[in-house]
């Protein structure tokens, strides 16, 4: 039996293979913790990765948004070679890191040219892409989008078929959506279905990710229950997301997301990155570590040093 993420030291989370992540997701019964952060903007605390910081405050999983496998950049990051970029946030953080990919309608995307979402070349969800993230240490990619994107869950199929040909024995694969993304026709209920849920097991995802009840119009509680348990059925692993930006809510709002998707049974938390912008507040990360698996292990894992 392998051990929890609960229990697992630095070392063991990010020198870990595939099945032996997935086993210990699995294992934690619903205590598994990934905080979404991005690089390209200015971390708050300035000289400090938000990466760190997000570990500091329980994260298991770090979760890079905006992230460029081409041109690779994280700003108050020790300089490193490109390739090194990855495990150099594995090294300082001592948690796993995925990144997201997306696999965007083009004209959609042309919408948020000279804003922050706008896509670069290294931030696709290609094969190319996905060989290169798999080469620099990346523990999961995701296959989703950001706002006003236009990716659409037949996109994601495409991409996933091809990505887990090429990387999928090697890597743990998510696919599935915070929100609309953009899409007209795939809101509230859309956004997934048992359909999707099906069609993306069966094009290679290892886990499938839904938006958190709460976060997005008619996404109750009882409505991804179902939808969790059904991926269970198929024997795949569930992530519920909070994309809204209600990870900068109250905390009161966070630890009743943070009880209802523990009650809907998903096997990882994730928390956005646009709390401001960059990442969550630090302090609804360590409100939502605390209500999904106490003070105990949530104080364990901020205060393990990443040298063990």
């Amino acid at each position: 039996m392998a051990k929890r993420i609960l229990n697992m030291t630095a070392e063991e989370m990010t020198h870990a293979t595939k099945s032996e992540l997935i086993e210990a997701i699995a294992g934690s019964e619903g205590r598994v913790l990934a905080s979404e952060t991005i690089g390209i903007t200015i971390p708050l605390l300035t000289d400090v990765t938000n990466a760190e910081f997000a570990a500091s405050m329980g994260a298991d999983l770090i979760l890079l948004n905006m992230f460029d496998v081409q041109e690779p950049k994280i700003m108050a990051l020790p300089e490193v070679e490109k390739e090194e970029t990855v495990r150099e946030v594995k090294r300082l953080t001592g948690r796993m890191v995925g990144i997201n990919l997306e696999p965007v309608e083009e004209s959609y995307a042309s919408d948020n040219k000279e804003t922050l979402w706008e896509m670069s070349a290294g931030r696709y969800a290609t094969v190319e892409n996905a060989i290169q993230a798999q080469k620099m240490g990346v523990d999961l990619i995701v296959l989703t989008g950001n706002p006003g994107n236009g990716v659409s869950n037949p996109a994601i199929i495409s991409s996933l078929k091809a990505i887990s040909e090429a990387v999928g024995e090697k890597i743990m694969l998510a696919a599935g959506k915070m929100h609309a993304s953009g899409i007209i026709g795939e809101g509230g209920e859309n956004i997934i279905t048992k359909e999707d849920i099906r069609q993306f097991a069966e094009a290679g995802a290892d886990i499938i990710l839904l938006p958190a009840p709460g976060t997005v119009p008619g996404i109750t509680t009882e409505y991804v229950r179902k939808l969790i348990s059904y991926a269970h059925s198929l024997k795949k692993l569930t992530i519920t997301s909070i994309g809204t930006s209600q990870e900068g809510a109250d905390t009161d709002t966070i630890k009743r997301i943070a009880l209802e998707c523990k009650m809907t049974g998903t096997d990882i938390h994730h928390i956005g990155d646009s709390g401001y912008v960059g990442m969550a507040l630090p302090e609804n990360i360590m409100a939502y570590g605390t209500v999904i698996r106490g003070i105990r292990h949530q104080y364990h894992r901020m205060a393990q040093s990443i040298r063990r």
